[in-house]
């Protein structure tokens, strides 16, 4: 259990691709499954890792992050001694680095007891178990340690995402970006394992020579001067850095193999509560392959979908390859496919959306169609 490590999750992720869904939220609190959001699995993978220091840094839009999160009650971390901790500032720059918003609160480093830190990003979704990681960072003596996944499909997932180059002995030799002209890559999960002192080292040096705007930034650009090595992981893994990669997450968790590694191979997947009363089925509604979260009224046509908590859709109403969030309403009549709806939105009667399953359309929240 990694008692001796600190939790820190670096939340300046890249939005440019799924900028229609966080227009008010980060990343990290896009809702997906239904019930849960996206820095779920994150906070969960680190707690079932047996840590319970965790820090959250971010700085734009948070409102709702920080509702999420709360106490950290869902996740255990509601604690006298370590626990859940959010560093949330604001600037006059558009896009605040991580660098600055870590070395304003240097004091919760300096001042926690434990010896290592596991660094991460909340975009990369999947369930791992980090003891294994840690023991081989420890072990081979490196200054860093890389988690990554091998891939075979380079061509057409995790786009944009960084590459390693590594060495027979698992050392990193250089950091690339995925632009779709390999099938076979090494795909960086942007999770980092290093002792407290070298992240001490590291934000040093970029406060003092200006160098680079974020830890992954400085790690990536100077793995020459570190000992770096790699650590794979072997289970299922997705980037939410688009749309289409935020579609086909969403879509995977409609598969039962996946849902079951997902959400239990490693540990449980926590959330947090909102005790809602079951979802109402109608005589004449037809619900099939789909995740429906508690506190619907469903009296339409529902297939290959995944549908959030008080969501209504009324008779006659066809939803088909759709995400849709909290709070909707779909009026009878209308005909859904491959369509992602924000939350607190009114789809009319009789409407008609259509998307493809690569380029869904996207409704953005609290609007009446």
């Amino acid at each position: 259990m990694l008692k001796n490590y600190i939790g820190m999750l670096m939340l300046n992720e890249e939005e440019d691709n799924i900028k229609s869904l966080t227009k008010s939220r980060p990343i990290a609190s896009i809702p997906i499954g239904g019930r849960y959001r996206i820095i779920d699995f994150v906070l969960s993978n680190m707690v079932n890792s047996g840590m319970h220091n965790i820090g959250i840094f971010t700085n734009t839009k948070s409102r709702s992050l920080v509702d999420h999160v709360g106490s950290g009650k869902p996740w255990d971390l509601d604690r006298k001694l370590n626990g859940l901790f959010v560093f949330n500032l604001t600037s006059e720059r558009s896009q605040l680095r991580d660098i600055d918003v870590l070395s304003s609160n240097m004091e919760y480093i300096y001042r926690t007891k434990q010896e290592y830190v596991i660094i991460s990003s909340s975009y990369m979704i999947c369930n791992m178990n980090y003891n294994e990681a840690a023991k081989y960072h420890e072990q081979s003596g490196s200054d860093i340690t890389l988690i990554y996944k091998k891939t075979n499909n380079g061509k057409k997932h995790y786009m944009n995402c960084s590459t390693l180059y590594i060495d027979e002995d698992n050392k990193v030799l250089s950091i690339g970006k995925n632009i779709g002209a390999e099938e076979k890559l090494n795909i960086s999960m942007e999770m980092f394992i290093m002792k407290k002192t070298t992240l001490i080292s590291i934000v040093n040096r970029c406060i003092q020579t200006g160098s680079y705007n974020s830890i992954k930034t400085a790690i990536y650009n100077e793995v020459s001067k570190y000992n770096v090595n790699a650590y794979e992981f072997k289970g299922y893994l997705q980037c939410v850095n688009s749309i289409q990669n935020y579609y086909k997450t969403s879509m995977d968790m409609l598969n039962a193999k996946i849902t079951k590694e997902l959400f239990f191979n490693n540990g449980r997947i926590y959330t947090k509560s909102k005790d809602e009363a079951p979802t109402k089925y109608f005589n004449g509604s037809e619900v099939n392959n789909c995740l429906i979260s508690n506190g619907c009224i469903l009296k339409g046509k529902i297939e290959r979908s995944v549908i959030s908590r008080r969501v209504t859709v009324e008779a006659g109403a066809v939803i088909k390859n759709c995400i849709i969030f909290q709070n909707c309403e779909i009026k009878k009549g209308c005909k859904l496919t491959n369509v992602i709806i924000d939350k607190n939105t009114v789809i009319s009667e009789n409407t008609v959306l259509e998307g493809d399953e690569e380029f869904p359309v996207v409704i953005e929240k609290k609007i009446r169609t």
